[in-house]
């Protein structure tokens, strides 16, 4: 039966070691409760790190920790603490969270953390490889492992692999700044599947795929070798029911009262009308907390009117305590809680109430259901699960939710109060507008919020995660269903050899040779000549190349050589070193053309004009890819009008626009090229959508092969030049 394998930095487990004795527990959080199902399926297995180092287990304590584990399912990855300190602490909390956060500032870029990076994810790697099997699905998590789905893509490339980031990923511009970034974006791409929370993320990884890697990218999907990456948004929800319902127990008059809610309710029955406000986040320079500070410093001095009304119940709970950024938090703080409650207390009143620990769930209950507003405003944040579970609590549909649209989870709950957490203006604004704010309206936001997080929760977004993966694993059988594999390309040598009369047509760039910045770079190498020439020596078989490339250039490089050539699409053909016209063309297009594309190469840094005897070629390999999309676009725009009435055509090609006669196409050539001898072996390759015209004109008993997976009509399928080489190595 196949498994289904989440792996993620830490396992949802809770071990520790007191007195030589161990104790597992459960985890409870997003993650873990999201993969619950997932994980219980019959055949599900959790990898990750238990929190223990290698140097704290001897041999005995490593065999019990192993065992408990594998009790519930689940398979534990060793590491050192070295590896915490380089990896963990060092190069996913030092260089990768700041940086994907846009806090540029505090990104180091250390050699050795990276290497250390790099090993840790082998080690993920290694545990995986060592479980999984053909047929298998693997589930990875989040920015510690980015570089684990091409590791386990290189070695058991048939498994069904997904990726889900749990933070934003960055924009081009931050990206870019990234010293590994080309290895990173490579690593992610082994995945089948790469999930984010919102569509601006998912934007931002697209959009460093095309102008760092240069990858083609339609809508969502990525050609990457022999495969589509799909990339989606998925949202990530809470176990709604969960807090509903423990806000409904909360609210039960039978339920034993905390010593927390005791405190709450002294406050609130003092007066009436006082509001408590809650901000609960943990202790991190991505989520504001100095900002908000002073922004609720700023309220009361522009609202004087709500002092000794309102009071701010901050939790911050402790992370990373030994990272030098947030021991400095930590620091400004507290500094800025103790200024403020200086500056504004009374005897009666404190306005801010500051918890720096962690509290138990039934807190957090006590917390949200007695809050009437929640102040959420983090200055980056992935999702933040902390407004959806305040929104759950809130039983009688009232209360208000004041949310940063710097949060992930902004792009859905509208109708919180959204506000830039960068503006105090903003703040005091909300708040007063929260404060103010009637029962009704509170109400109809408040329905339209539960009934949406009620029905996409965290289970129903790994459910969505899974259909969203098996329909990608599906896509993945059409692209390769043509795919040569070694059984046909024995075949097609078979076939070959038993040939009595043969033909070998072929196009030159991205199949013979990979594609160049200039396209003068591509000359043939000796290899390629040789080969080349291995086929021209052998009875019975023709050989023809086959391009949009000029006449003087293949005479340049291959005037010395006997076997045919067509050039400029079909315009010119070689035969036993003759050049024959197969069309006759007009030029005189070519004098109004040629103005439009160099006013495009003005604009468009990275393009330049190739003027052929009967075509002109726009290309743009080296501009950057985001404007060459919007270019090609206004460039088709400008030449349709214009191409219709001089019986011109438009040919996109690979990172070029090509216009030429309309009566001339490389199948037009081929029909001409195979009505000249009766042949019982054809071969036609090709990669470029020109060539398609050849596959269409191919008779049934041609075998006829793109190179690359792309949608075509060719019989077959082939991944790159070097592929193509080894092909026809074989045939000779």
């Amino acid at each position: 039966m196949n498994k289904t394998i989440i792996v993620s930095n830490r396992l949802p487990l809770q071990i520790s070691i007191e007195q030589d004795q161990l104790n597992v527990t459960p985890s409870v959080g997003g993650l873990a409760t999201g993969m619950k199902s997932v994980h219980a399926d019959g055949n599900g297995l959790w990898v990750g790190w238990t929190g223990i180092t290698d140097e704290e287990l001897d041999a005995d304590l490593k065999k019990e920790v192993d065992a408990k584990v594998k009790d519930v399912k689940c398979k534990a990855v060793g590491l050192t603490q070295d590896d915490i300190d380089q990896f963990y602490l060092g190069f996913s909390n030092r260089t990768l969270w700041p940086l994907f956060h846009y806090f540029l500032e505090y990104t180091e870029f250390e050699d050795s953390q990276w290497e250390a990076y790099k090993r840790v994810n082998q080690k993920f790697a290694e545990v995986v490889l060592d479980t999984i099997e053909d047929g298998d699905t693997v589930w990875i998590h989040d920015y510690q492992l980015l570089l684990l789905p091409q590791l386990i893509k290189d070695v058991k490339p048939e498994v069904t692999i997904g990726f889900f980031l749990h933070i934003p990923f960055p924009s081009y511009e931050i990206f870019r700044t990234f010293p590994w970034r080309e290895e990173l974006l490579t690593g992610m791409l082994g995945a089948d599947l790469i999930g984010f929370h919102t569509y601006d993320y998912e934007r931002h990884f697209l959009s460093s795929v095309k102008r760092i890697l240069r990858l083609d990218v339609n809508f969502n999907e990525i050609t990457y070798h022999d495969r589509i990456v799909k990339v989606d948004s998925f949202p990530m929800g809470i176990d709604y029911n969960k807090f509903h319902d423990a806000a409904l127990e909360h609210d039960n008059p039978n339920t034993e009262i905390s010593e927390l809610q005791k405190r709450i309710d002294t406050h609130l029955n003092e007066d009436g009308d006082k509001k408590l406000i809650l901000s609960i986040d943990r202790l991190d320079y991505t989520k504001g907390i100095p900002n908000r500070i002073r922004a609720f410093e700023y309220f009361l001095n522009k609202h004087p009117e709500y002092k000794e009304k309102v009071r701010l119940v901050m939790l911050a709970v402790p992370s990373r305590s030994g990272v030098p950024q947030y021991q400095l938090l930590k620091k400004e703080t507290d500094e800025l809680v103790g200024r403020i409650n200086g500056e504004f207390s009374t005897v009666s009143w404190t306005p801010i109430w500051y918890f720096y620990r962690s509290l138990p769930f039934e807190n957090l209950i006590d917390l949200y259901t007695s809050s009437d507003i929640a102040l959420i405003t983090p200055v980056r944040d992935g999702m933040n699960l902390v407004a959806k579970e305040y929104v759950a609590t809130r039983t009688k549909q009232d209360g208000v939710l004041i949310l940063s649209e710097m949060a992930g989870a902004a792009k859905e709950m509208n109708e919180a109060l959204l506000i830039n957490p960068n503006s105090f203006e903003d703040f005091a604004s909300a708040l007063k507008k929260a404060l103010t704010m009637p029962l009704e309206e509170q109400n109809n936001r408040m329905k339209i919020l539960q009934k949406r997080l009620k029905r996409y929760d965290v289970e129903k977004w790994a459910d969505e995660f899974f259909k969203t993966l098996e329909a990608t694993n599906k896509l993945q059988d059409v692209v390769v269903s043509k795919k040569i594999n070694e059984s046909l390309q024995n075949d097609i040598v078979e076939a070959y050899k038993k040939a009595k009369k043969r033909l070998v047509l072929l196009d030159y760039d991205g199949t013979l040779v990979g594609f160049k910045d200039n396209p003068q770079d591509a000359k043939p190498d000796e290899e390629l000549y040789g080969l080349l020439d291995q086929f021209e020596n052998q009875n019975n078989t023709k050989l023809c190349l086959i391009s949009g490339r000029d006449k003087a250039t293949f005479e340049n490089w291959y005037g010395n050589k006997s076997y045919d050539l067509i050039t400029d699409h079909g315009v010119w053909m070689r035969e036993r070193s003759q050049w024959t016209p197969l069309e006759i063309l007009k030029t005189e297009w070519m004098t109004n053309i040629k103005p439009i594309l160099e006013t495009f190469v003005d604009r468009t840094p990275g393009t330049f004009i190739e003027e052929k005897e009967y075509s002109l070629a726009w290309h743009y390999r080296t501009a950057d890819p985001e404007l060459a999309q919007i270019r090609t676009m206004e460039l088709n725009t400008v030449l349709t009008s214009m191409v219709a009435n001089n019986e011109l055509s438009v040919l996109q090609g690979n990172k070029v626009i090509e216009i030429k006669s309309s009566n001339v196409n490389k199948g037009r050539a081929t029909t001409q090229l195979l009505m000249k001898e009766d042949y019982d072996f054809i071969l036609i390759m090709g990669d470029d959508w020109t060539d398609e015209y050849m596959f269409e004109a191919a008779p049934d008993l041609a075998t006829t092969i793109k190179i690359g997976y792309v949608k075509t009509k060719a019989k077959y399928q082939i991944k790159d030049p070097e592929k193509v080489r080894a092909l026809l190595k074989q045939l000779v």
